[in-house]
């Protein structure tokens, strides 16, 4: 296998360990958002790859997908990583932003945003983006962490010498957006993760 694609899955799985040091476990949080969200259908997007642990459970689970990022960054170590696991078919990633994205009307019957929001400098363009493009008969999964999981990303951060930027919008206001607009909301929780799945009412 290519080196850098081993060396890239090594970071990988040093960056679960290091959140598993601090008691998070990235692996077992992206499997119980994915168990919420079934049943799955159609066309499935994911805004906000990141470093693709998310993605990497979709297509673990054999599900075809696109997946979007505004950093090619930030999606080369998924797709990397992707590689490493044998599973580039599974996944279209897209350099794309979420606020103006390209896709036609009704695009996706499935739409996944997972500790997305936080990181939204204008999370309700984006958010009105995500209804544009999603089936009349689709869904939106959004999740994010609770205080308790964000007090382990700054920790996480912290151990790095880094800090983490916070949007005041939170996954309750992002809520009531969705049912202004005539969303059904279901919701879950974990200790560290908060998910809504909104439907078209």
């Amino acid at each position: 296998m290519e080196k850098e694609v081993i060396e890239n899955h090594k970071r990988y799985i040093a960056r679960v360990n290091l959140y598993k040091k601090f008691g998070y476990d990235i692996e077992k949080e992206r499997g119980f958002i994915l168990d919420k969200a079934q049943p799955l259908y159609g066309n499935i997007l994911e805004i906000g790859t990141g470093k693709g642990y998310f993605a990497l459970e979709l297509a673990r689970r054999g599900y075809k997908f696109t997946s979007i990022d505004i950093s090619e960054e930030e999606q080369a170590f998924a797709r990397l990583n992707i590689k490493n696991f044998g599973l580039e078919r599974n996944v279209n990633f897209r350099a794309e932003n979420a606020e103006d994205m390209s896709f036609e009307d009704k695009s996706f019957d499935i739409i996944f945003l997972i500790n997305v929001v936080h990181h939204l400098a204008n999370p309700y363009r984006v958010m009105d983006e995500v209804i544009r493009v999603v089936t009349s008969g689709g869904k939106i999964v959004l999740s994010d962490f609770t205080r308790a999981g964000l007090d382990i990303v700054d920790k996480v951060l912290a151990s790095e010498g880094r800090k983490h930027d916070v949007s005041k919008v939170t996954l309750t206001d992002i809520k009531r957006y969705l049912e202004d607009k005539r969303f059904k909301i279901a919701e879950a929780s974990s200790r560290f993760q908060e998910i809504l799945i909104a439907h078209h009412s």
